[in-house]
Parts: structure tokens; C-alpha cells; sequence
């Protein structure tokens, strides 16, 4: 994969924050997978897809092309009147939209994966129910098959809380013959959302999986939060490859009952990411999370490719 050789990537934004706050589409559930099934949203889409993958383009990187499926699983998506049949035919609908817009974008792109992204079964802020490793390889095995099926280059587990999840979604993976990466979060201390230490958490998803996991990320946390995260945490630092910050400082709690939308300082954000290269030297693949949009990832690009002398 294009993200393990070093070169600088970028990906996605805050999608969800970004579409009902940036555009004033409602998104119940934080659901983004229905603007897939019609005009509108699909325009919405592909707006946002092509600005972010303009800005990687301006700087001759790759961009690594994440489905809009993030609370596409069962327990999200039947709940809001899909069945699983409509949830697998609109999961492929967004590899083949993906895969159009990543044979139409601008001249200047570099290499782009298509990765399937798969969203937390439980709430990504709040550990709440756990599941066991072979119950979380049970229940997301199913659209791992969709996605690995429609053509994915890879598949991505994103705001994870606990360690089990992880396990299962890359033993499902494997099982899957599909190369996986996998997004924990952080808490405003730096530690994982169920109490761990990161660097205890990527150690016992390598253990459990045989190191399948092509890389690890961390999103859904400010800069300085996963900067704490940092101290301790050895050699387990060379497996993180992606960064997706929140452009907010205020915790999970704090975020979950916002009104307004915290957007943070575009450019102090990407000073945090240039600190963060220097403590996680393999990070190769950056983007956003909630409260950022396509002007923070334009200072991100600016800052990573500054930083890395590209």
C-alpha cells in the first residue's frame, strides 16, 4: 500500500460535522451513507470528495478515498429503515462512486487507495456494551465480505474505544484476505476511552492478530491529546501511520452535547500535526475529524509537506 512506503498522504475531513453544520443537511444517526440514494446528496458528495482530493492533488500527494459508511452496519443502519440488503447495495454503490471520482479527479493526484470504512458497533465516545473479539469478528464480518467483494484496497475500523473490537475486525479482515487499518480514539488524557494505554491496545491487537493490522491511526482527538499518548509508548509509536484530529480541545463528553460547532483554529491545528510528526515519525496519512473541513486540511497539507521537506 502506498501509505507503508513513506510518501505523504491525505484523507478525509470531519464528514458528518461538516455536511450538517457546513451544508445544513440534517444527519440522523450521524449518517452519511443515505446521501448516497439521491441527486442532492450525491452532489454533496461529491463536492466534498473533490475539494479534499483537489488540495492533495495541489500538493502531488495520494489521498486515500474512505466510503461514507460509517454508520452503515447493521445496528446503525436498520434502525433508520434499511434493511440489510439495501445497507450491502448502498455500501457498494459508495466503493463504485468512490472509485469514479478517484478515476475523474484532477491531473496531479498521486497514488489513492479505496479503503471501506467501518464505524464502531457501539458509540465511539462512549465504551458502553463490549463485545468479545470473536463477537466483534461475527458482526463485522458481514460488510467487510461487502467491502473486500466491490473492490476495496483495503478496510478501515474508525473511533474505536476497546481493544476486542479491534481484534475482530482484523481477524475478519484476514479472514477476508484484505489488507486492514484501524483508527482507536483517545480521551483528553491521552488513553484509550476504556481506560488502556494505546501502546497496551496496539500491542494486544498485534498479539491477538498475528500483526496483521497493516498500520494503526488515531482520530476523534486533539493534537495535544494524543501527544500524551506519546510518552510511553515505545516502539508501539512505529505502528501508527494515520492522524485524524478533532480541531477541538474539549472532551468526548463535552463534544457529545455541543450545539454549536467547535472548528478550533485551522492553522494551530496544523502546527499540532507538525509536533506530532516528530513523536510518531512513521505517520504517513493525515486528515481530520469533527469540526474540521477542507480549509484545515488545506493547512495540514502545508504544514506535513513542510515538515517532511517534500
Amino acid at each position: 500500500m502506498p501509505q507503508t512506503n513513506g510518501s505523504v498522504m491525505l484523507t478525509d475531513s470531519g464528514i458528518e460535522t461538516e455536511i450538517i453544520f457546513g451544508v445544513g443537511r440534517d444527519l440522523p444517526s450521524f449518517a452519511v451513507f443515505p446521501l448516497l440514494g439521491d441527486d442532492e446528496g450525491r452532489a454533496i458528495l461529491e463536492r466534498y470528495y473533490r475539494e479534499h482530493a483537489g488540495v492533495a492533488a495541489e500538493h502531488g500527494l495520494g489521498y486515500v478515498f474512505e466510503t461514507p459508511s460509517y454508520r452503515s452496519s447493521a445496528d446503525w443502519g436498520q434502525p433508520l429503515g434499511y434493511s440489510q440488503a439495501e445497507l450491502d447495495g448502498l455500501d457498494r454503490e459508495g466503493v463504485a462512486f468512490l472509485e469514479w471520482l478517484r478515476d475523474t479527479s484532477a491531473s496531479g493526484l498521486g497514488p489513492s487507495p479505496l479503503s471501506g470504512l467501518l464505524g464502531p458497533r457501539g458509540d465511539g465516545y462512549v465504551v458502553g456494551s463490549t463485545m468479545s473479539a470473536d463477537q466483534a469478528r461475527a458482526y463485522h464480518s458481514h460488510q467487510i465480505g461487502v467491502f473486500a467483494g466491490a473492490g476495496c484496497d483495503l478496510v478501515s475500523g474508525c473511533t474505536l474505544n476497546y481493544a476486542d473490537e479491534g481484534i475482530g475486525i482484523a481477524l475478519a479482515a484476514r479472514d477476508h484476505d484484505i489488507p486492514v487499518m484501524l483508527y482507536f480514539t483517545l480521551e483528553t488524557d491521552g488513553r484509550v476511552p476504556d481506560g488502556s494505554r494505546l501502546a497496551d491496545t496496539i500491542a494486544r491487537v498485534d498479539d491477538a492478530t498475528e500483526g496483521y493490522v497493516a498500520y494503526y491511526g488515531i482520530n476523534c482527538a486533539h493534537p495535544d491529546h494524543i501527544m500524551r499518548a506519546l510518552g510511553d509508548m515505545g516502539d508501539q509509536r512505529l505502528r501508527v501511520r494515520a492522524i485524524r484530529a478533532n480541531a477541538s480541545r474539549l472532551s468526548h463528553a463535552e463534544l457529545d452535547v455541543a450545539e454549536d460547532l467547535d472548528a478550533g483554529d485551522p492553522v494551530e491545528l496544523a502546527s499540532g500535526y507538525s509536533h506530532l510528526r516528530h513523536g510518531l515519525p512513521n505517520a504517513t496519512v493525515f486528515g481530520g475529524c469533527c469540526g474540521t473541513n477542507v480549509t484545515h486540511i488545506r493547512q495540514i497539507a502545508d504544514a506535513v509537506t513542510s515538515s517532511s521537506g517534500s
